[in-house]
């Protein structure tokens, strides 16, 4: 999504090399070389390679992914407070594991400008409900892009065994808010919850970055207790993210390790599950952007986190 809203600030100043680009290196070898392939052919649409822990990509995931061109969802008359329903989990490794998916922003955001501008608590400050998130030069909307990647993350976690909740499903006209987006996971008991974005930042500014929660103990947020295992989930979801994707991660945030720590977000900060956010890529850089709207490559990004996920859930 775009820096510019209720859950995002300008990003600070890329920050020199740590210990998380040694620590992700060595979750992601090979990486340097999906890299070149990214860069030489764009993302094409071939099966990503996947190693321990890896999410079945059978024929049947395959046929029920979205297509390129599948219209958005439209919303209902009336918002919900319950996540969309899942499917009955199919036996699997993860059978009685619970994932939270959250597509960020919502299709039908636009339309409600002073519901989403309403200010919420986050712990630490008060921010707007929701944005409406960002789009690529040629209109496609982040909203689509994110719920396409659940819909696909949905399937994929389900054949694994686990049960799967979204925080919204195009079935509800605006939001859900972010204070609302974390309640969602605390309440399922979620083993772990991906919220699903992708950036809006300059052209130029390429690749991916997942964003840990930072230790906060203010009002109404406390992440004390999910710091440690978030990160974990983080370390595994960016890590085969690159494995599967060829993408790098982001060239104008972070230390170029692919991990970045906030405390400034509110479906962090109110999340007492263990949490990340990825922003998949920069809608605003037409090389991202080409792979962004491509069916074959949202598969293999929806295939990345999802191994992510397993990996994190099987230890």
């Amino acid at each position: 999504m775009s820096y510019a809203g209720p859950d995002f600030e300008p990003p600070q100043p890329r920050r020199r090399r740590g210990p998380l680009t040694v620590a992700l290196a060595a979750l992601v070898p090979g990486a340097l070389l999906g890299w070149l392939v990214y860069e030489t052919v764009g993302g094409s649409g071939d099966d990503g390679s996947s190693g321990r822990a890896s999410v079945r990509s059978s024929s049947p995931a395959a046929s029920s992914a979205p297509s390129d061109d599948a219209k958005e969802p439209s919303a209902s008359p009336k918002p919900t407070a319950t996540p969309s329903a899942s499917a009955p989990a199919a036996s699997g490794p993860l059978k009685g594991k619970i994932v939270v998916i959250d597509p960020g922003h919502n299709p039908g955001n636009f339309r409600h400008a002073s519901e989403i501008n309403r200010t919420v608590d986050i712990g630490t400050n008060s921010k707007e409900c929701d944005t409406t998130g960002t789009s690529t030069n040629d209109g496609y909307t982040e909203a689509k892009f994110t719920l396409d990647v659940a819909h696909r993350m949905r399937t994929l976690l389900q054949e694994q065994g686990a049960t799967v909740k979204l925080t919204q499903d195009g079935d509800r006209p605006f939001g859900p808010c972010v204070d609302e987006r974390a309640r969602i996971g605390n309440q399922a008991k979620a083993d772990a919850v991906v919220s699903i974005h992708a950036d809006g930042s300059g052209a130029g500014n390429r690749g991916f970055h997942v964003i840990l929660p930072g230790a906060v103990d203010a009002g109404a947020a406390d992440t004390r207790a999910i710091v440690g295992p978030s990160r974990d989930l983080g370390e595994r979801v960016a890590g085969r993210f690159v494995a599967v994707t060829g993408s790098a991660p982001s060239n104008y945030i972070g230390d170029g390790g692919g991990l970045v720590t906030r405390k400034d977000l509110g479906g962090l900060n109110l999340s007492t599950v263990p949490k990340v956010f990825i922003e998949c890529g920069n809608m605003r850089d037409s090389k991202d952007a080409a792979l962004l709207t491509s069916g074959a490559w949202r598969q293999k990004a929806a295939q990345g986190i999802s191994e992510g996920i397993v990996s994190f859930l099987r230890g």
